[in-house]
């Protein structure tokens, strides 16, 4: 057993989504974040309000390019 804990830090995040081939991006997203692993764990009413953000598709605050690669050679 071991006596390391855990640091979690309250950090601003982006959360990223892709969903029926459209990608979300959701800036300024409170989150506790691992500061060894960078594990992002989010308040309960934090993930209500991205599921609201997206499934009731608010009118964006801007858009972006995104580039798209492919793995495979």
């Amino acid at each position: 057993m071991s006596n390391h804990q855990e640091v979690l830090a309250e950090k601003l995040v982006t959360y990223t989504l892709q969903l029926n081939g459209q990608v979300f991006i959701i800036e300024n997203v409170p989150a506790r974040v691992n500061e060894e692993t960078g594990e992002q764990f989010f308040a309960p009413s934090t993930v209500e309000r991205l599921q609201q953000i997206i499934l009731t598709k608010e009118e964006p605050d801007h858009f972006t390019k995104v580039p798209v690669y492919s793995y495979a050679v």
